[in-house]
């Protein structure tokens, strides 16, 4: 028997959390398990790297372009990061929305605040905390990637970061990852489910009422 569906309006999930925290890899797996779940894809003023594919990875602009976008009020949300400008364009999401898809982000409580100015009923945000601080130090110094210099940087920062868990509708504790992959795909079935979203309900009601 297939599953009966009732038209839905999407969500925005966002996902934040300080560096070391789990916050990637909770990202790429609820997006490898879900087609119905697509990253947003960011605008920016700096140059494509290597590899980089337009409209994938990034909308590659001009600044005087980026500050048109921000006059005219197509950004969701937008901030300046060591020298260059990111955005999240407005059509794109709400196009997503209107037709039941999810968007997650992968942004700071920053971001979040200014994602619930423009879109409060859309915003499902999850705050993704470490089980401790000597916990977050060693992942943060066990990745290849990063020296010894940054991972102390990305430390000193993370107590601010973590100081705006109160922002945030859910909180998962990430000490085992699978436990941690469970809660997140529980917060969005649920949030799928909730009346609001599922615009199409009036009319499937209707149907049963007319014993359709």
């Amino acid at each position: 028997m297939n599953d009966i569906a009732i038209k839905r309006r999407g969500l925005m999930l966002v996902l934040s959390s300080p560096s070391g925290a789990g916050k990637t890899t909770l990202s790429r797996s609820l997006l490898e398990n879900d087609s119905g779940i697509a990253l947003s894809v960011s605008a920016t003023t700096r140059p494509p790297r290597p590899g980089e594919i337009e409209g994938k990875d990034y909308f590659f602009v001009s600044n005087e372009a980026f500050g048109l976008m921000v006059n005219r009020s197509q950004f969701l949300e937008h901030a300046k990061v060591f020298g260059n400008y990111y955005g999240t364009p407005r059509a794109p999401v709400e196009e997503a929305l209107a037709r039941g898809s999810d968007v997650l982000f992968d942004i700071d409580w920053q971001g979040t605040q200014q994602l619930r100015q423009n879109a409060e009923a859309d915003v499902v945000s999850i705050f993704i905390l470490p089980p401790s601080t000597q916990e977050l130090e060693r992942r943060l110094y066990a990745r290849a990637q990063d020296s010894a210099q940054v991972a102390a940087g990305r430390m000193a920062k993370a107590a601010d970061e973590m100081s705006h868990w109160a922002e945030y509708d859910y909180i998962i504790v990430n000490q085992h990852l699978e436990h941690s992959k469970a809660k997140l795909r529980a917060i969005l079935d649920a949030e799928r489910l909730k009346r609001a979203r599922q615009v199409g309900l009036d009319e499937f009601v209707k149907g049963l009422r007319e014993g359709l």
